[in-house]
């Protein structure tokens, strides 16, 4: 199964500067909660603004670049050669390795940040037809995040469309 994580401002931003938009101790429980165990697949970019292997997960980073290395990673030139190993993938970044996984995604792990902020960085617009909502567990602003936001898993819709 592909697994998409991913939190995302109302104006679909992402990120600025290769840099997440905002700090929400909640969401990063989160993601370390799914993610923990598993495979996560993501671009150099996004590899660089970590700095390090995630722990206690294989971290596969896809570039370009045959000759670059990533210490404790395994390292590859596309997305069809990161996920032909693994049969529990979750994909975490950055916009363009996004764009790519979108079509072969099972689930989405939406994180639904309720706030409009500057970004250079977007996700990509989904089509509601394609994906319905299995869960949506809402968490309001506090002490410790700047912005509600709301956990969302969306699945790929299994309904065919019939032709008229």
């Amino acid at each position: 199964m592909i697994h998409l994580v991913v939190a995302v401002a109302e104006n679909g931003a992402i990120g600025k500067d290769n840099q997440l938009l905002w700090h929400l101790p909640d969401d990063l429980k989160q993601f370390k909660k799914l993610t923990s165990g598993h495979t996560v697949v993501m671009g150099r970019k996004t590899y660089e603004s970590i700095g390090k292997p995630l722990p206690n997960r294989t971290n596969v980073i896809i570039t370009r670049n045959e000759n670059y290395e990533a210490p404790g990673c395994i390292v590859v030139s596309s997305l069809e050669e990161a996920i032909r190993t693994e049969s529990d993938v979750y994909i975490i970044g950055g916009a363009e390795i996004y764009q790519q996984a979108l079509p072969l995604t099972d689930r989405i792990h939406l994180t639904e940040v309720q706030a409009s902020v500057e970004g250079d960085t977007f996700f990509p617009k989904l089509d509601s037809a394609e994906w319905h909502e299995l869960s949506r567990e809402t968490h309001p602003t506090d002490e410790k995040h700047t912005y509600a936001f709301d956990f969302v898993e969306l699945e790929r819709s299994t309904i065919e469309k019939i032709e008229a």
